[in-house]
């Protein structure tokens, strides 16, 4: 590897949590013939591009070089960003972007029209998968938490279960011996969730 490939050719690897591994990432990005100092990792969600490591990527990109990553979601999950962030790249900084699992998403491939217009359309059938995919992951979530519900299935944390002199302090809060503020600190509960539970007690009539 002669000094110009290693100037100019890069590698960007991400996991969205410390516990997860960027390996294969880093074995296909050497394959790729990038250096090891310029392979550039973040261990952080895709949701945006406030990134550490993706940001010294960007300061270090000149024109001509050429950016390697794995996949496509690699760069980022929101595929109306990583579009951006593709023109910017290849607009702004002139550089290549090539995308290893993906080979028509190699901007070096065309230098023409042809060329820009085949991975334009690319990346907004991408953008459309992604967000019909999205969109579908939400509906079968509302769906399944709708079903749930109509089977009498208690979604969220079980509720605490009721201080053991609950039933005595309710009695003598309703019967008005003892203020809200008094009941409650006698329970050990805030006042509003004193008056909700209490509320809920004598309408089960317990």
């Amino acid at each position: 590897m002669n000094d110009k490939t290693a100037q100019t050719t890069y590698g960007y690897a991400r996991v969205s949590s410390v516990s997860q591994n960027e390996d294969r990432q880093i074995i296909a990005l050497r394959e790729m013939g990038v250096p090891e100092n310029n392979i550039y990792v973040d261990k952080i969600s895709g949701k945006n591009f406030d990134r550490p490591a993706y940001k010294k990527l960007m300061n270090e990109l000149r024109p001509g070089a050429v950016l390697y990553i794995k996949s496509i979601d690699r760069l980022g999950r929101n595929y109306s960003d990583i579009g951006e962030q593709w023109r910017m790249i290849t607009k702004e900084k002139k550089a290549d972007v090539c995308v290893i699992d993906m080979p028509v998403l190699d901007t070096r491939r065309e230098k023409n029209l042809l060329g820009t217009f085949i991975s334009d359309i690319i990346l907004a059938l991408l953008s459309y998968c992604s967000d019909n995919e999205l969109s579908l992951i939400h509906q079968r979530q509302r769906e399944g938490i709708e079903a749930a519900r109509a089977n009498g299935v208690r979604l969220g944390r079980p509720p605490k279960p009721l201080p053991d002199n609950f039933h005595k302090v309710c009695k003598e809060w309703a019967l008005g011996k003892i203020s809200t503020a008094v009941a409650a600190k006698q329970c050990g509960l805030p006042e509003s969730t004193f008056r909700y539970k209490a509320k809920i007690y004598r309408q089960q009539g317990i």
